[in-house]
């Protein structure tokens, strides 16, 4: 379950690094959240936390596998974000 958490908080740091240099939300739902909100960073905050809630749930209703599928996916995207971040043309 902890790895969760630190994979959301992983990808919400590398989006919020995205947003810093102009890049475009990918996740077509996060980007109307993130439109809808006040401010941007509050709509991604709100995404997280459903994600969060939706995360203690697998965990409290056993779904572990689930789970590790999630936190697999995240894995990946969160790789993916910070080795773009580091080739991006500065």
């Amino acid at each position: 379950m902890g790895a969760f958490f630190y994979l959301q908080f992983l990808d919400l740091l590398t989006t919020v690094a995205f947003l810093a240099q102009g890049v475009e939300e990918g996740n077509p739902l996060v980007r109307l959240a993130m439109s809808t909100a006040p401010h941007p960073v509050w709509g991604l905050v709100a995404v997280k936390s459903l994600a969060v809630l939706l995360g203690i749930w697998c965990g409290s209703t056993r779904r572990h596998r689930i789970l590790s599928r999630i936190n697999l996916f995240y894995a990946i995207i969160v790789a993916w974000n910070l080795v773009a971040l580091i080739l991006a043309p500065r």
